[in-house]
């Protein structure tokens, strides 16, 4: 299997950042997150270097949204990342995690009436997603007497090759505003007193496995910021969202991703030639959630059962409550036996989880080595939208998440209680209390 550089097989085990995955495992508990930090980091550093190979102002937002364990938000705001985030949660997170407000974007569809307040209050700047937004934050920054510095998402309305759930720069996409409709609300935007349109942005979808959607959509944004630029706009900022997928089949027909310096040598020249045909000068901004993080984690979830009927299945500890993504999205992610990581693969089994729904499968028909009660499987690629979409469904407390740099393990988050499930409750006066 081509494994991620995050992980390797020592002494027949899977090893995560230096760490037996066997031995945290015994030691933390399952189900278990376990991540890569210095993957993380080298990931950040390589990104941000593939860019700049090709212009110097470069900004890269890491999206919160895939993974928010504040930890991992730390470790990026010290490599010099700033964050997209969709909530009033993840603005606060990022802040905690020492990311500049100047690093910050407030993105999303639906932003209420407070999470635009708070944003203008703060100094953050804001992706509107609507006329009716720019409408309602013209009346906020007038009540605040505070300008708030703002760019319009424009949907350049492209297919690109993805899951359709995760594609947002088609035509009926509920995010951004048709290029063709953009000019008029950069028009009405430079009337208002207190908004300042600065930027652009877009974002055409994630886990895309070409260059191409990314160049297209390039094409269309730096056309629509020569309109606006004509208009008397002053761009400080493009940002042209994330979307880089990672190769989450590794074992038969695998994927073929991208790598960064493939996405900069298709997506830069277009930006580069266009600014200078424009006279116009600014950051080149982008957002990668699922690169930056997908391929640092592993989650480890231990075999309550093997039962042979009609297929077999190995029945595990973990489900669809902390990896939704296979139910969700019929995802593909590889699973290993952490502890007999180097045994040949002997049988066909269905990993699934203890959750009382038919669809909590993690992997269908995958062949393993011989697996028994008390094995520790790891599902790859778990770093990116895992624990960040976990629930508590069935009333099953969310586990522990650990961090891994060059051998050395701790938690960065430990697993929920019962207590923790239930501390926001409140008995109505009407009811006993048991």
């Amino acid at each position: 299997m081509n494994l991620p550089t995050s992980l390797e097989v020592k002494n027949g085990h899977l090893f995560c950042g230096g760490a037996d995955c066997a031995a945290l495992a015994e030691k933390f508990g399952t189900p278990l997150y376990v991540t890569d930090e210095v993957h993380i980091k080298e990931n950040f550093r390589r990104y941000e270097a593939a860019l700049k190979k090709y212009t110097p102002n470069v900004q890269l937002l890491y999206a919160a949204k895939a993974n928010e364990n504040p930890v991992i938000l730390q470790t990026l705001a010290e490599e010099g990342a700033g964050a997209d985030i969709f909530s009033a949660g993840e603005l606060r997170e990022a802040l905690d995690a020492g990311i500049s407000p100047e690093k910050l974007l407030f993105n999303g569809s639906s932003k209420t009436e407070e999470d635009l307040r708070t944003a203008v209050k703060l100094g953050i700047k804001i992706s509107v997603d609507s006329v009716d937004e720019l409408r309602l934050l013209d009346a906020i920054t007038k009540e605040l007497k505070k300008t708030a510095k703002i760019g319009f998402r424009v949907n350049p309305e492209i297919d690109v090759p993805t899951h359709p759930k995760i594609a947002t720069g088609i035509k009926n996409s509920k995010f951004g505003i048709p290029a063709e409709m953009i000019l008029d609300a950069y028009r009405e935007a430079l009337g208002m007193e207190y908004i300042n349109p600065v930027g652009m942005h877009c974002h055409i979808g994630s886990q895309i496995l070409e260059t191409e959607p990314f160049k297209i959509a390039c094409k269309v944004l730096m056309d629509t910021a020569a309109a606006v630029t004509a208009l008397g706009v002053k761009l400080e900022f493009v940002d042209f969202g994330g979307g880089l997928g990672i190769p989450y089949h590794r074992k038969e027909n695998p994927d073929r991703a991208p790598t960064p310096e493939e996405y900069a040598a298709a997506v830069t020249p277009v930006f580069v030639e266009a600014c200078k045909n424009t006279g116009i000068s600014p950051a080149f901004w982008v957002e990668p959630g699922r690169w930056m993080v997908g391929e640092s984690t592993v989650l480890l979830t231990k075999v309550n059962s093997v039962k042979r009927v009609h297929k077999t299945f190995v029945n595990v500890d973990a489900g669809f409550n902390l990896l939704i993504r296979p139910a969700m999205y019929d995802s593909w992610h590889e699973v290993m036996a952490a502890n007999k990581a180097d045994l040949p693969d002997r049988e066909l089994y269905t990993v699934t989880g203890p959750i009382c729904e038919t669809g909590d499968i993690i992997a269908a028909d995958r062949m393993l080595p011989e697996i028994c009660a008390k094995d520790i499987i790891a599902v790859l690629d778990a770093g990116a939208y895992g624990y960040a979409m976990s629930s508590q469904y069935n009333a099953r407390p969310r586990c522990a998440e650990v961090l891994v740099n060059n051998g050395k393990a701790e938690l960065m988050r430990r697993a929920e209680t019962y207590e923790d499930m239930t501390a926001a409750v409140q008995i109505p006066s009407w009811h006993k209390k048991p």
